[in-house]
């Protein structure tokens, strides 16, 4: 890389923190600090939407499985579980948020089974989602240490976690001055850069590869990277038509119906109906974007040609790289032309500022601390919103820099975490909807599911998919049971 793409790197970043300053102006109240006042359109929050789940993972880890070795297109059928679970959201969950003025998700299920099931609900929120964003933190620092080692020749494990460091405090400076409102049309701009950057990747990818892309897809085609639909009867493998559609229906049912990271986004809204249809329009451009980013690791794979390796069907599946990761980085920062390469870097920092600070501060003063400091002033919460944010802002530093040896792909990795503990928190969700026990009821079903889960993840070949079937199933099933009893 060349200078002037660190200049573009630099400044895009600075850009986002003075955006942030910007905003910050404005948020005078904990309602304009975690809402935006509720006045953000519907088209705004669908492209929130997207950019939240285009996160840095999923623009570096995508590409990559279908470079790998076996690697192809079977990840889509988790997507069509996507769909499913969107679906379902706008019919089940999203006339309950309007239903009165809330702040965080969680507090339906005090309506419905008191403080105690709220402040679990919301504790496990957010250490699910610290321990998510903390990796999320470290792919965007591997980019940052391609990118400068590429120009310095610095050693690559120093730069890394300078680079967690220091993306990390950017991160905090950003959410602690510019609130949610910030954060959301920080992403409307974000998604523009990415979708330019990845098309512009596309296109630099097929004008470098030998034979261009029709020579991609015919080499695609002789190692079977578009194979599509795997109706294997199989708990184990993790990408099947079975464990994608039933798997990523109540996946996406719980990450975009009952967690707080993205339930704040249609919060911002000031109706139902602008909320589904931000939900269910970010659903088609989300299938689209996870299309596109698959055929670039085709392509990335018909670049690298790792087949004509010695060795290469016994040897690493990533080969030449040590893992599937750092397939996409390399090409940005070693084959992308000058300025355009900086422009595709700094879309993929953005992505860290896709930040789950905010809902994770507004999750403890409105879940955990208002309720005990009852005649706190707004003036007050948002003080300690602001603490909260420096708080989380720096535990995910310490995860990010935890996991950085880690040889698994960082998407598997982060939504194995949300699958873990967002299937109690569905669970106990479709409770209160199918209006099945009380608060004790409640607690042992997620007590019951929070164990069993983490049982499968660590005693059992069960694939991550089917953890928030089983642990949110497992909570529906015991809390009504034991509420008869």
């Amino acid at each position: 890389m060349h200078i002037l793409d660190l200049v573009i790197i630099v400044t895009y970043l600075a850009a986002v923190v003075a955006a942030g300053a910007w905003f910050g102006q404005r948020q005078k109240t904990t309602t304009r600090y975690f809402l935006a006042g509720r006045h953000v359109p519907w088209w705004a929050i669908g492209a929130s939407i997207v950019a939240t789940e285009t996160s840095t993972i999923t623009f570096i880890s995508v590409p990559g499985i279908a470079y790998a070795r076996g690697g192809d297109f079977t990840f889509l059928q988790l997507v069509f579980g996507y769909l499913v679970g969107r679906v379902m959201i706008a019919i089940l969950f999203i006339p309950l948020y309007f239903s009165g003025t809330i702040v965080t998700v969680y507090e339906l299920l005090q309506r419905r089974f008191g403080g105690g099931v709220r402040a679990l609900a919301s504790s496990l929120f957010i250490t699910m989602r610290t321990i998510a964003d903390g990796v999320r933190l470290l792919l965007t620092a591997l980019v940052l240490a391609a990118v400068y080692g590429s120009v310095s020749g610095a050693s690559a494990e120093s730069v890394i976690t300078a680079c967690v460091i220091g993306i990390g405090v950017v991160m905090i400076i950003f959410t602690f001055y510019g609130g949610m409102e910030a954060v959301v049309w920080v992403e409307v701009v974000q998604l523009g850069i990415y979708l330019g950057g990845a098309l512009a990747a596309a296109i630099v990818l097929a004008r470098e590869t030998p034979g261009g892309i029709h020579a991609a897809i015919d080499l695609g085609r002789a190692y079977g990277k578009f194979h599509l639909f795997d109706f294997t009867l199989s708990a184990t493998r993790t990408f099947t038509f079975w464990s994608g559609l039933i798997g990523g229906c109540f996946l996406t049912m719980s990450t975009h119906g009952t967690d707080q990271f993205l339930v704040q986004r249609y919060l911002c809204t000031d109706r139902p109906r602008s909320a589904a249809i931000a939900l269910l329009s970010s659903g088609v451009v989300v299938l689209a974007q996870f299309i596109g980013f698959l055929f670039i690791g085709v392509m990335l794979f018909a670049f690298y040609r790792p087949d004509r390796l010695p060795g290469y069907a016994t040897g690493p599946p990533a080969a030449p790289f040590r893992a599937s990761d750092q397939v996409f980085p390399d090409f940005i920062t070693r084959h992308l032309p000058t300025g355009l390469s900086g422009l595709v870097v700094a879309a993929i920092f953005a992505a860290a500022m896709s930040s789950s600070l905010n809902s994770i501060a507004a999750a403890f003063v409105a879940d955990l601390y208002r309720p005990v400091v009852r005649a706190a002033s707004d003036r007050h919460l948002l003080r300690v919103s602001h603490i909260a944010t420096i708080v989380a802002g720096i535990v995910q530093i310490a995860v990010g820099l935890g996991v950085r040896h880690q040889s698994e792909s960082a998407l598997n990795t982060a939504l194995g975490v949300a699958s873990l503990i967002n299937g109690p928190i569905l669970g106990v969700f479709l409770l209160g909807t199918f209006r099945r026990g009380g608060p004790a009821a409640a607690l042992i079903g997620m007590t019951v599911g929070l164990a069993v889960v983490l049982y499968v993840r660590f005693a059992t070949p069960i694939a991550w998919p089917w953890y928030t079937v089983i642990g949110s199933l497992t909570t529906l099933i015991v809390g009504s049971l034991s509420s008869r009893a």
